[in-house]
């Protein structure tokens, strides 16, 4: 009887580039909300696939990307963050 190590190698490094591809991901999702890259690279790191779902239900903070920018950078007019930043806050009275 023969071990066939190659099969199960292959499987681990597919289950490795699942595991990393989910981190990162986690990771932007978690800084384009506006709660930093550490934040969701350590769920994605510790929750893999599952940290992305987490990250995909946690609310945006008000003054974020995801918020100013839209989900996927289009909403906006063409305005960079500290742009609509900026007006955000010129049109609200002290």
């Amino acid at each position: 009887m023969t071990l066939v190590i190659a099969a199960i190698g292959a499987k681990a490094l597919y289950l490795t580039f699942l595991w990393l591809g989910s981190a990162i991901l986690a990771s932007l999702l978690s800084d384009r909300k506006g709660y930093g890259e550490k934040a969701g690279l350590a769920t994605g790191i510790v929750l893999s696939v599952v940290g992305v779902i987490v990250w995909l239900v946690v609310p945006p903070k008000a003054n974020s990307r995801w918020k100013l920018r839209g989900a996927f950078g289009r909403k906006g007019g063409g305005k960079t963050v500290a742009e609509a930043r900026a007006e955000g806050t010129a049109e609200k009275p002290a």
